[in-house]
């Protein structure tokens, strides 16, 4: 097991919401003011802030505030330790498959060892 795979643990678990995943693929773009965060979705500010606290607290958001305006913009650093990850499961699975493929597509060795 790796060193990283508890708070993986809850960047997958934070993601796992729709509402949250909506706000990173915004945040992916730009960093946006809670209000203008808060626009496309039919709840209340709190309820929004709420979900960013999660994305702030496993380290995908940060955010500051600059008088009355809070900005969040995206923590690139931990979207690449998720996407590092993936991206190893895809590379394992891609060789898996391939092995599948090669056992199924070659034929099977006789008993002498040869193939037929």
């Amino acid at each position: 097991m790796s060193d990283h795979e508890p708070s993986l643990d809850r960047v997958f678990h934070a993601l796992s919401d729709p509402t949250r995943r909506r706000l990173v693929e915004r945040l992916v773009r730009s960093p946006a003011s809670v209000s203008q965060l808060a626009e496309p979705f039919d709840m209340s500010l709190t309820a929004v802030m709420q979900h960013l606290q999660v994305l702030i607290d496993v380290g995908l958001v940060a955010s500051e505030k600059s008088g009355r305006v809070r900005t969040c913009r995206i923590e690139p650093a931990t979207v690449r330790q998720a996407e590092t990850w993936l991206t190893q499961q895809r590379t394992d699975w891609e060789h898996r498959l391939g092995r599948l493929d090669q056992l199924v597509t070659d034929p099977a060795p006789d008993r002498s060892g040869n193939r037929t």
